[in-house]
């Protein structure tokens, strides 16, 4: 029961992730750390990243107990 509660927490975490990358792509927010400005390249590869590893993450959970 534990593993299936930590696949469903990490699952929301990361679509959580995936959607706040997802949202500056729609809205075309810039982002700069230490004044230099962040592609929007990497919000494309952190939305595609991010949002397997909550496919995966509720894969699991799903195959790892009753759903």
């Amino acid at each position: 029961m534990a593993i299936k509660r930590y696949c469903v927490i990490s699952g929301t975490l990361f679509t959580a992730v995936a959607l706040v990358h997802l949202l500056r792509i729609l809205y075309s927010l810039s982002v700069q750390v230490d004044g230099t400005a962040i592609p929007m390249a990497a919000s494309w590869i952190g939305a595609i990243v991010t949002g397997s590893l909550a496919a995966w993450a509720f894969r699991n959970a799903y195959v790892s107990g009753v759903a």
